[in-house]
């Protein structure tokens, strides 16, 4: 037999099963349910671009480095950083160590003699190998420099760097329009075209990516080595194309299919099979199957309360029941 305790506990537990049930009738005895609901779209034409978006850097095309031929003292520099140079251009004077000590020695007997021996020992020159930018300046006049110490750092033009993953880059091609912006500057956007796509992948994040190089047609001042780009590849673009949005058609057994507006039918409307193109981030092409003008149905879910049915709220205060 069951003690007191006992009864007790399977009372409460009874209890909360009854209560636990009714809740449960409350919340689906209405059946929450979303009712559908259409919105009416006309087919119009447009332009529609299918783009590869990305990321990347901005990065010198040739980085070349400049060293001294021989070791010693820097004397003057004739270059900032930022400045363009032309090849044969000279970027600094640089004395041997035995130029700069007997310089040194002949200062300490006078302006007259060190200006002497300057002119007689002439300073060897540090020049530029090519057409380019001056895009890093690591010497400070008087400095002493060793035949391996880099100089400076001439970049022959900017270029942007993409990282296309695997799965794009089969739409990548060599002389496609590019836009690029700058994570720094999002309100510029410049024109590019790729001039190169590397062959080798590298694997980023477990993914296997491209190295694909980008040329802008210009070159603003804000551009800098190392900047974080953004990069939209053309991969192709139509004018005066029929469009509708991504979402009016749907796929059923291989085939787009539409809804279109039909008062005859039972449902308001009929599907009608289409022959889509290319599509962007909202818009689809409509190669066959529909005009312009053409009145598509768009699907929306709109939520609905539950239906009254007669079922009431266990736990709501509930009015004086007259027992018949």
């Amino acid at each position: 037999m069951f003690s007191k305790k006992n009864k007790k506990i399977t009372i409460s537990l009874g209890v909360l099963l009854l209560a636990a049930g009714a809740v449960a009738l409350f919340f689906f005895r209405g059946g929450n349910h979303s009712k559908e609901q259409y919105t009416e779209i006309r087919v119009e034409r447009g332009t529609i671009v299918s783009s590869v978006s990305t990321t990347g850097v901005v990065e010198p095309g040739n980085r070349l480095k400049i060293k001294p031929s021989i070791a010693g003292r820097i004397e003057e520099i004739r270059v900032e950083e930022g400045q363009m140079v032309q090849k044969g251009q000279v970027l600094a004077l640089l004395s041997s160590m035995e130029r700069a000590a007997l310089l040194d020695v002949a200062k300490l007997q006078g302006d007259r003699e060190h200006s002497y021996w300057q002119n007689v020992y002439r300073a060897s020159t540090v020049i530029a190998p090519i057409d380019g930018q001056v895009i890093v300046r690591s010497i400070e006049p008087g400095q002493t420099v060793a035949t391996g110490d880099s100089l400076f750092v001439l970049s022959d033009r900017l270029i942007v760097k993409a990282y296309v993953d695997e799965t794009d880059i089969g739409n990548v091609r060599i002389g496609q329009k590019t836009v690029i912006g700058l994570d720094a500057y999002p309100e510029i956007r410049v024109n590019g075209v790729i001039e190169h796509i590397h062959y080798e992948s590298h694997l980023q994040n477990n993914v296997n990516i491209y190295y694909v190089d980008v040329i802008p047609e210009t070159i603003p001042e804000v551009f800098r080595s190392g900047m974080s780009a953004n990069i939209d590849i053309i991969v192709s673009e139509k004018k005066d194309a029929l469009l509708l949005p991504s979402g009016a058609v749907s796929t059923n057994n291989g085939r787009s299919m539409v809804w279109l507006k039909n008062g005859e039918s039972k449902r308001g409307m009929i599907s009608r099979t289409v022959r889509t193109g290319i599509r962007d981030d909202s818009n689809i092409e409509i190669l066959d199957g529909l005009e312009e003008g053409s009145v598509v149905l768009l699907r929306e879910a709109a939520f609905s309360l539950p239906e009254k049915r007669g079922g009431s709220n266990p736990f709501m205060p509930q009015r004086n029941r007259i027992s018949r």
